[in-house]
């Protein structure tokens, strides 16, 4: 199968961006979806682009809950997300900390946000097309992932999108390619650029 053959991706924050961001989701009581992101994850099915969930988890790192509480938390998502028609394609997460925890999780990864390794591991595993893909989140660390692969990203301002857009893009080296009040906004102002 040539590149051109295969899907682009969105590739989807999950606190903040999917989900409220509650600080730590450290327990499953606490993630709560956006009401409004079944319908973003439709419309990127609908466009014939995979959505695929890339999410840093340090909590583990930092001793705030074991790795299995992000494997659950990311089931009832998938679930919940399934059963209104808005199926991922897949879940990915990091959770490790350049320099807090005990090893393993402490460590100098290559998956945590800004760098690349999960979108990379999910271009591989699922037979993604790098190229043309997009990044959606509500940190900065996610459109800087995008443009570091080339990519491009829209920054949203639910969880801590509305504050680090008003209070930091004056230091970022580049803007986002668009700034969005939600995830589903965001879908709208991308899918007629593709």
């Amino acid at each position: 199968m040539s590149d051109n053959d295969k899907r682009r991706a969105v590739f989807l924050d999950r606190d903040g961006t999917v989900a409220d961001e509650v600080g730590y989701v450290n327990h499953i009581t606490r993630f709560r979806l956006y009401p409004w992101s079944a319908e973003a994850i439709r419309r990127i099915h609908s466009a014939g682009l995979a959505a695929v969930v890339v999410t840093n988890q340090a909590g583990v790192a930092r001793g705030y809950f074991p790795e299995e509480l992000i494997r659950q938390v990311n089931e009832k998502m998938k679930q919940e997300l399934a059963a209104a028609g808005a199926p991922l394609d897949a879940v990915y997460y990091c959770p490790h900390h350049p320099a807090v925890g005990e090893p393993p999780y402490r460590q100098q990864c290559h998956c945590r946000k800004p760098l690349p390794g999960m979108i990379e591991a999910a271009v591989r595993d699922l037979g993604l097309q790098l190229d043309g893909s997009i990044v959606i989140g509500d940190r900065y660390t996610e459109v800087e992932m995008a443009h570091r692969l080339g990519l491009r990203g829209a920054l949203v301002l639910t969880g801590y999108g509305r504050g680090e857009y008003e209070y930091l893009r004056g230091g970022w080296p580049r803007s986002p390619d668009w700034v969005a009040e939600n995830v589903l906004d965001a879908v709208e102002k991308i899918l007629p650029t593709l």
